[in-house]
């Protein structure tokens, strides 16, 4: 079910079953000369949909996210670490105070993973210090680190994944907005590495975008495959988590 079709009966009535809510969370970012600036929010959202399909209540993507270092490329998009933070609380807190116990964060974006650390670090101390058990529980999953995902990655590319404009999360979203897959090879055909700084050295290292990755490798079929990988273990991790 999606919070965002769903009524306030529907919600309550889910409530009685389950404490448990999926938040898909990406960013707005460059993602080479073929990837969608969208990749990071719509890889975990299409994989969340999957989720909502199995009865599980997933809220709507938090679409923008942690990515300071893309800002010399046109359309990216950034929050500052503490403005996630709170973004993060706020929804936590929201939900929290209608019965919601089990928050799991679907994160498709690396550099979203500290900063959502820190918010959950954050309301868990918030409740310490003011000596009171919060009762909550919070899990990030990050749909490209899965089991399932990694094996494939490492059979279908190996070192031509890369570490951003992959080839797997350029064909999940290729598999979820068929209508824009491209054809291009990006020269060079393998992306340089290096480290992540600010956004001017970011630039300068990685002139095109991409790190490492390889995405012309990227098609809608493989994407078809890294979707039902992705679903399988956000699934079993979703469910093992609202166990405890």
């Amino acid at each position: 079910m999606l919070l965002q079709q769903a009524t306030w009966p529907e919600v309550q009535a889910y409530l009685k079953q389950s404490g448990g809510i999926v938040i898909p969370v990406g960013s707005t970012e460059q993602h080479g000369p073929t990837g969608l600036i969208g990749t990071d929010a719509i890889c975990p959202e299409v994989i969340a949909a999957g989720m909502a399909e199995e009865g599980i209540l997933v809220a709507p993507t938090l679409s923008i996210g942690m990515a300071q270092h893309h800002l010399r490329f046109p359309g990216t998009i950034s929050l500052r670490p503490t403005t996630l933070l709170a973004m993060i609380r706020d929804v936590v807190v929201s939900l929290a105070g209608q019965g919601f116990r089990h928050f799991y964060f679907l994160n498709g974006h690396g550099g979203n993973i500290a900063t959502v650390h820190a918010a959950f670090a954050e309301i868990w101390a918030e409740a310490s210090m003011a000596g009171r058990e919060s009762g909550l529980r919070m899990r990030l999953g990050n749909w490209f680190a899965g089991p399932r995902v990694s094996a494939l990655s490492r059979e279908r590319f190996g070192d031509a994944e890369g570490s951003h404009a992959t080839p797997s999360e350029i064909s999940l979203t290729w598999h979820a907005c068929p209508q824009r897959v491209r054809s291009e090879v990006p020269e060079p055909t393998r992306a340089p590495n290096g480290p992540i700084r600010d956004a001017d050295d970011y630039r300068q290292r990685f002139p095109d975008g991409r790190i490492g990755s390889e995405p012309h490798l990227a098609s809608a079929e493989h994407g078809r495959a890294f979707f039902e990988a992705g679903l399988a273990d956000a699934l079993e991790d979703y469910r093992s988590f609202v166990a405890t």
